[in-house]
């Protein structure tokens, strides 16, 4: 699912009305109408207050607000800037209407919005950029100051569609609906934590191709249509051969949760190199991986050449040993790599290469947090991230620069391959925020490297697995690694995840609130 912005959107727009005629009248009735049908389904009773804005977004609630009305709710609409009359949309209805002038005090405020079991957020649009104007952001801090449920139309007035940013005054809703496609600044922070609930819904849009927006949704149907499968006469080096190259002494742990998550995560055959001091400890807890020694040049080299990817860096320490290490891996044959953590540190300072010099001619996969970004940077100007308005670009400038695929971590986690749109992340959540998960992420991007996925599809299922067994797992803010690798296969087992409860025809994504 595209996640334009609100340039694309627009663009888009056009695109829709001018080049293949179809009415904007028929959108935004749609648009309207469907919004209506979900506030009806979330909110049944009490009075609707609709707070009408100039442009489209005002149009699409002003045509919500005549559903509701023709459907017998109690309606009324509040103007906050000055549209053109007679209003066409209303198809000959009489919406009781105020003037936001017309309010006069903070009494008369209160009484309205206090009334309401729901407000309508239609102020501002996708197409607004910057701060809202006094008028608007005047009637914005009242809405936040009422507590009553808020349901924003495409995006929360004063988040930046493209970005996410928030300027001055933004609208906290309960739940944003928005047209055709999830618009790219609800997903992408602050905004997200503005949207709430976020739904897409279909409007009549024609088929939205891959060159509509720079960004995508990775939904639980392209992720289903993208596990690789395993045909019923196979064998363990047939589906997926791995070498995790992790842990140096006293980093075990490290090790062991990289291999427990590849294991589960479907791989046939996991070796993992790590020093002698963490054999015991290895072999102990994990039994089903095969241990080799990286000390013995001969030994790791044949894991290298055998292995149908390899995942390195969790715990692996940045002294000469790991160097040393890391530099036999990269100077191995082609195999797909996932580079994380220490391995990102020790090239970040050069060793035993650059990045860009290190990376040349493979197949990577590299899955930064936004500290190891800002390391990298240091050597690749163009990574650092003070230029970039959003995370998406960053990721974008990242993979362009390297010619690699990067995972860049955080809230949510995109990834980026060179020339492609963007895939952004909506399965993780806060309770991810320990330390180890980056362990379990790498262990199962090498695992689905091992199984024959793209890089690019590597690091957007391994978000969406362990996002998906983090949710299962239901312990919260007490979530630890283990878990998630201890729901992994139910998460692999999914039919449906993220189906929707709203019973609407036209949801096309349905997103929890961020947590």
């Amino acid at each position: 699912v595209p996640a334009p912005t609100g340039n694309e959107a627009a663009s888009f727009d056009g695109r829709a009305i001018e080049g293949l005629g179809v009415p904007q009248a028929v959108l935004m009735e749609n648009a309207g109408r469907t919004a209506a049908q979900i506030v009806q389904r979330l909110v049944p009773e009490g009075r609707v207050v609709g707070v009408v804005g100039p442009g489209n977004n005002g149009g699409d609630a002003l045509v919500l607000l005549r559903t509701l009305a023709a459907w017998g709710r109690e309606v009324v609409a509040v103007q906050v800037a000055d549209r053109h009359a007679p209003e066409t949309v209303l198809h000959g209805w009489s919406i009781p209407s105020i003037a936001d002038g017309e309010l006069d005090g903070d009494a008369a405020w209160d009484g309205l919005l206090g009334s309401a079991a729901v407000v309508v957020d239609g102020i501002l649009g996708t197409g607004v950029k910057g701060a809202p104007r006094e008028r608007q952001a005047a009637v914005i801090r009242r809405i936040n100051a009422a507590g009553r449920p808020v349901v924003a139309l495409d995006i929360p007035s004063g988040v930046d569609a493209g970005t996410g940013a928030v300027s001055g005054e933004a609208i906290q809703a309960l739940l944003t609906v928005c047209f055709g496609a999830p618009k790219l600044g609800a997903l992408l922070h602050p905004g997200r934590a503005l949207a709430g609930r976020v739904v897409a819904v279909e409007i009549g849009f024609p088929p939205m191709g891959a060159d509509v927006a720079g960004a995508q949704v990775a939904t639980p149907a392209w992720v289903r249509e993208r596990f690789p499968g395993r045909a019923s006469d196979t064998h363990k080096n047939a589906v997926g051969r791995l070498l995790v190259v992790a842990g140096k002494p006293g980093m075990a742990g490290a090790a062991v949760l990289a291999v427990r998550a590849a294991l589960r995560a479907g791989a046939g055959l996991v070796q993992v190199a790590s020093p002698s001091a963490n054999r015991a400890i290895l072999q102990s807890t994990v039994p089903e991986a095969i241990y080799v020694d990286p000390s013995d040049g001969a030994a790791l080299d044949e894991a290298l050449a055998a292995a149908g990817a390899v995942a390195v860096g969790p715990g692996l320490g940045t002294d000469a040993d790991a160097e040393a290490i890391l530099a036999r891996v990269l100077a191995s044959r082609a195999a797909p790599l996932v580079l994380d953590a220490d391995a990102l540190n020790l090239l970040a300072a050069g060793r035993p290469a650059a990045l860009p010099e290190a990376l040349r001619g493979k197949r990577a996969l590299i899955t930064p947090h936004p500290g190891e970004m800002a390391r990298l940077g240091q050597g690749v100007p163009i990574l650092l991230s003070a230029g970039f308005g959003s995370r998406v670009e960053e990721a974008r400038a990242a993979a362009g620069a390297l010619g690699c695929v990067v995972l860049l971590k955080g809230a949510p986690s995109v990834v980026a391959a060179p020339d492609e749109p963007v895939l952004v992340d909506v399965q993780g959540s806060s309770d991810l925020a320990v330390a180890g998960m980056g362990d379990v992420l790498t262990g199962v991007c090498g695992s689905l490297l091992a199984q024959g996925c793209s890089s690019r599809d590597a690091g957007a299922l391994g978000l969406h697995l362990t996002g998906r067994a983090a949710a299962l797992a239901g312990r919260g803010k007490a979530l630890v690694p283990s878990d998630v690798i201890r729901w992994l296969p139910e998460a692999l087992a999914e039919e449906s995840c993220g189906a929707s409860d709203l019973e609407v025809p036209a949801v096309i994504l349905d997103l929890e609130a961020a947590r």
